[in-house]
């Protein structure tokens, strides 16, 4: 009788050759920025709405600090997409999300029913944040240790 281990092994072997496969973990990595992808493209495209978000959060000086999150959420995203420095660009924008969801979703300080959809938003974002981490943690363990 075959062991849940095995049975384990036997389905993993049937699914492999989908997911994975190169294309896979590029969609899977698309749709991991797509957020960042769509915010940067958004923000560059109308910019006076970009600088009234930074104001709205009090980030000032309001246009560098636009620029600055634009390019972040449009370079780091081409980084992990491209793979040049991927590990690098997860991070930033780990970083990014960890730090913007502090500032953003600050559920503690809420009353219901705000409290609920901004707690959900915030524990969505940690998970987002924690998927970066995944992807730095997988191209650094995959890059070749120098000798």
């Amino acid at each position: 009788m075959p062991t849940s281990a095995t049975i384990e092994n036997r389905v993993a072997a049937l699914v492999r050759p989908v997911f994975g496969a190169d294309w896979a973990r590029w969609l899977a990595l698309l749709g991991l920025c797509a957020a960042y992808l769509q915010g940067g493209l958004n923000k560059a495209t109308d910019f006076p709405v970009a600088i009234a978000e930074m104001e709205h959060f009090g980030i000032a000086p309001a246009a560098p600090a636009a620029v600055a999150v634009i390019l972040l959420e449009l370079g780091a995203s081409a980084m992990i997409l491209t793979g040049i420095w991927r590990w690098l660009g997860a991070l930033a924008l780990a970083g990014f999300t960890l730090m913007a969801t502090l500032l953003a979703l600050r559920f503690w300080e809420m009353a219901p029913p705000d409290r609920f959809g901004a707690a959900n938003a915030f524990f969505e974002h940690l998970g987002l944040a924690s998927g970066f981490l995944l992807v730095a943690w997988h191209d650094l363990r995959d890059r070749k240790r120098p000798s």
